[in-house]
C-alpha cells in the first residue's frame, strides 16, 4: 500500500489588507442543493496587527437579524439551535447559526454580514447567498376547461411526461358523461389535456392523477393530486330560452313524481344545447378571422391556393385574405416581391436580368472569347433573384415554388443567388512572409 503525500514546491505569501474579511463560508457563495437544515457557518478575521471589533458585527439571514454582535446573547432565538456556536480566537470570530425551522425547500438564502475594526476605522459589508435543494413534491394547483374537449391542468412547479392513463375524471353532478384523456402536451407547470369527448357543459367535475413527478422524482402527494372544475358551457345569445322541461305539459311534470322524466329530459336538453351551440357557430365559418382550421382548408381550396409547401394556421388566414391581391399582381416584378415577403419575411430581394457573355458570329474570336451561352430569346426572358442572406433548404424550396408561380409565363428563373462566405485573405505576417513571394497587398 501506497500512502498519498503532498509537497509544497514553493509558497507564494499574499500581503492581507487591512480591515476585516470573510472567509471559511459553509455553505459556500453560490452553492446549489444544499441540504435542508444545514447550519451557516463563517468567519470574521482580520490582518494582524489590526484588532475585529466584535461588538460591531452583525448577520443577516433572508433580512432577519440571525446574529449582533453588541447583544447580551450575540445568536439570534430563530437561529440558536443545538449546532449554534460562537467561538472568538483573536483576530478570528466563528460564528455558526443552526436555523430552529429549516429554511424552505428550493430557497434562496441571502447572508450580510457587516462588521469594522481598529474602532470602527475599517468597515466590511459582504453579501452572498446559496440555494436550498428542492425536496418539495410538486402539487395539481388548479384545473380549468378552455374548450368543450379540452382541458388545461395547472401545477406548483414543472412535472415530468404525464401518461394519459395517469389522469382520471370523475362527475360529480347528474346527469353527465364520464371523461376520458386520449392526449397531452409536453409536460410542464401547464399541461394541456385532449378529452376523447365533450363534457357535460356546466358541470362539476374533479380530475386526479396517480403517478406525476416532477423532475427529482418527487411525486404528487393527496390530497394534491386533485382539483374541481366547472365544464365548459358553449355562449348563448342574450335572451335566448330553450327549455324542453318548461315546453312539457305540468299534467306530465306533475306525474314525474320520482325524478326520471326530468333526468330524462336533461340528458335530452344537453344534447339540444350542444345543436344550438353548432348552429350558432355557422356564422363564424366563413369569417377568416374565427373559421376553425378545416374550414380555412376547404377556403383556400375554393380560393384555387396553388401553394403546396406546409402553413401554420395563422399563415392561412393570412393567405386567405391576401390570396386575391397575390392573383392580381401575378406576373409581375411588384407581385413577386411581396408574394416572396409575405410567404418568407424578405425584404432584401432583388429581380436582376441574366448576365451571361454569349456568342457573337462575325466578333467573337475562336479562342479568346468564345463562350457557349443561351440563345438571345432565352436570355432576353431570364432573370436571376438575388436575395441579401442565406437561406435554408426549404426556404429556397419555397422561393422557388414562389416565384415560378409568380413571374410572367414567358420568362425564365435561372438561379437563386445568395451571399457566400467570406473571401479568405492571407495577411502578411513578420518572420513569415517573404517579400516579393507571399506578400499580398490588401
Amino acid at each position: 500500500m501506497e500512502i498519498a503525500s503532498l509537497a509544497l514546491a514553493r509558497v507564494d505569501g499574499v500581503a492581507l489588507a487591512p480591515g476585516p474579511m470573510l472567509m471559511n463560508r459553509d455553505p459556500a457563495p453560490g452553492e446549489t442543493d444544499v441540504p435542508l437544515g444545514t447550519p451557516i457557518a463563517l468567519e470574521i478575521t482580520t490582518a494582524s496587527p489590526d484588532t475585529l471589533d466584535a461588538w460591531s458585527v452583525r448577520v443577516w439571514v433572508n433580512d432577519s437579524v440571525a446574529y449582533d454582535g453588541s447583544a447580551p446573547s450575540p445568536i439570534a432565538a430563530p437561529f440558536a439551535g443545538p449546532a449554534s456556536t460562537e467561538r472568538s480566537a483573536a483576530p478570528t470570530l466563528r460564528v455558526v447559526l443552526d436555523p430552529v425551522t429549516a429554511l424552505p425547500s428550493a430557497a434562496d438564502a441571502r447572508i450580510r454580514v457587516v462588521a469594522s475594526s481598529g474602532g470602527g476605522s475599517r468597515r466590511l459589508d459582504a453579501t452572498y447567498t446559496f440555494t436550498v435543494e428542492d425536496v418539495a413534491p410538486p402539487r395539481l394547483v388548479a384545473a380549468l376547461a378552455t374548450g368543450a374537449s379540452t382541458l388545461r391542468l395547472a401545477f406548483s412547479k414543472p412535472v415530468a411526461a404525464i401518461a394519459v392513463a395517469a389522469v382520471s375524471l370523475a362527475a360529480l353532478g347528474a346527469p353527465a358523461v364520464g371523461g376520458a384523456v386520449i392526449g397531452c402536451s409536453p409536460a410542464d407547470t401547464l399541461v394541456d389535456l385532449t378529452l376523447a369527448e365533450p363534457l357535460s357543459p356546466g358541470i362539476d367535475y374533479e380530475v386526479r392523477v396517480v403517478g406525476v413527478t416532477d423532475a427529482r422524482g418527487h411525486a404528487i402527494p393527496a390530497p394534491g393530486d386533485t382539483a374541481r372544475f366547472t365544464a365548459f358551457t358553449p355562449p348563448r345569445p342574450a335572451g335566448r330560452r330553450f327549455d324542453l322541461w318548461s315546453m312539457l305539459p305540468k299534467y306530465n311534470r306533475r306525474l314525474d313524481t320520482t325524478g326520471e322524466l326530468a333526468r330524462f329530459v336533461a340528458c335530452l336538453q344537453e344534447i339540444t344545447n350542444w345543436l344550438l351551440a353548432e348552429l350558432d357557430a355557422l356564422a363564424d365559418l366563413p369569417d377568416i378571422e374565427r373559421a376553425p382550421e378545416w374550414m380555412l382548408d376547404r377556403i383556400l381550396a375554393d380560393l384555387g391556393n396553388p401553394f403546396t409547401f406546409p402553413l401554420t394556421l395563422l399563415d392561412k388566414r393570412r393567405l386567405a385574405s391576401m390570396l386575391v391581391s397575390i392573383y392580381q399582381q401575378k406576373g409581375t416584378a411588384p407581385g413577386i416581391k411581396n408574394a416572396v415577403r409575405f410567404f418568407l419575411g424578405l425584404d432584401d430581394l432583388e429581380i436582376t436580368p441574366l448576365t451571361s457573355t454569349t456568342l457573337i458570329l462575325g466578333e467573337s474570336i475562336l479562342g479568346e472569347d468564345w463562350e457557349l451561352g443561351p440563345s438571345t430569346r432565352f436570355a432576353r426572358y431570364a432573370f436571376e433573384v438575388v436575395v441579401g442572406r442565406v437561406l435554408t433548404d426549404d426556404e429556397t424550396a419555397a422561393l422557388t415554388a414562389i416565384v415560378r408561380y409568380a413571374k410572367p409565363a414567358h420568362t425564365h428563373l435561372v438561379a437563386i443567388r445568395t451571399p457566400g462566405p467570406p473571401p479568405f485573405i492571407d495577411h502578411w505576417e513578420i518572420g513569415m512572409s517573404d517579400l516579393g513571394v507571399n506578400t499580398i497587398l490588401h
